[in-house]
């Protein structure tokens, strides 16, 4: 049984509708955590703001804190995990914790498979004894693997190329399998201000926060690799949004269905920032997939939307950075 003191911090929390969130940490390559807690700290701003109490599980100190919300500084394999949903008895669930990267889930599977299965497991167990009403989890774009067809929509078959794609399938099955009222959000690539630029984080991050100190540039492959990408503050208004009792036992791509190369993001960058640097090209990473666009129609005629323009978007995560 896992000895780990529940530390917490932040104010009591009493109304009738609460949503636990579990937020995560990224593994970084010098085998530490690294606090990466851009969607959940923006999901909780937008529960927050929305009239939702809201407690947090996390297992590193946030970065980003709402002084409305309360937190506990945990690993989501805890036993003591139970204790938070004894106390808090949370109606809603919404479960970001994971192992999120690809490279570490190669190097690692065994850690990737504790986070994101046995650590799914638990949530599952505590949601089913305290009686949640739903939870909401973060799956990828990763479990379906390399693609038959693009754009990729949810009936697409499931090949995960990677340990962490491999993981997060088996996540969602366990939910399926548990009983539970539930929607799993597929998530394209997310970006947008707090996200992390250290260890694997999103490319966007990167790419920006290096183009501000005037770092290299590296580009995996050619460059010519495609993907989409889902503005944070869209992402966090559609889980808010799937908190309402008519989305159950569903599936969703989140995703804007547009399709850009990692060279042609790279170069709005470079406007965006007023840098003129030139890449530098590596070998391709293992796991990495060649086009990797979601279908988005299942996601707009259940009423969920995605509209911020990629270039203002990029444009607001990049005046975050830079003030």
């Amino acid at each position: 049984r896992s000895q780990y003191i529940v530390n917490f911090i932040g104010s009591v929390i009493t109304d009738d509708q609460l949503a636990l969130v579990t937020e995560f940490c990224e593994y970084g390559s010098l085998r530490k955590y690294l606090r990466n807690n851009h969607i959940g700290s923006n999901l909780v701003d937008e529960l927050i703001e929305q009239g939702f109490e809201v407690c947090v599980v996390d297992m590193c100190k946030p970065n980003y804190k709402n002084d409305k919300a309360k937190y506990y500084i945990l690993e989501i394999t805890s036993d003591d995990v139970e204790k938070i949903f004894l106390q808090e008895k949370p109606d809603y669930v919404v479960h970001l914790a994971a192992q999120a990267s690809v490279s570490v889930s190669v190097k690692d599977p065994k850690l990737d498979c504790i986070s994101n299965i046995y650590g799914t497991l638990n949530i599952i167990e505590n949601c089913k004894k305290y009686n949640v009403k739903k939870i909401i989890v973060a799956s990828t774009a990763a479990v379906y693997g390399s693609p038959k067809y693009l754009p990729v929509d949810e009936g697409h078959e499931l090949n995960p190329m990677s340990p962490y794609g491999l993981s997060k399938k088996v996540m969602e099955e366990y939910i399926q399998m548990s009983g539970l009222d539930y929607v799993i959000f597929r998530f394209s690539n997310v970006y947008g201000p707090r996200q992390a630029y250290e260890g694997e984080a999103g490319v966007i991050s990167i790419f920006i926060n290096n183009l501000i100190q005037n770092k290299e540039i590296i580009i995996y492959g050619d460059g010519e690799q495609y993907r989409d990408f889902i503005y944070v503050r869209d992402l966090v208004k559609c889980i808010t949004q799937s908190l309402e009792e008519k989305y159950k036992k569903e599936i969703f791509n989140l995703s804007t269905q547009t399709k850009i190369s990692i060279n042609e993001l790279f170069n709005i960058l470079k406007t965006v920032t007023g840098n003129s640097i030139k890449p530098i090209y590596k070998k391709e990473r293992v796991g990495d997939i060649k086009e990797s666009i979601l279908c988005n129609k299942k996601m707009l005629q259940a009423g969920f939307t995605a509209n911020t323009i990629l270039e203002d978007g990029l444009k607001e995560t990049f005046e975050f950075f830079n003030r």
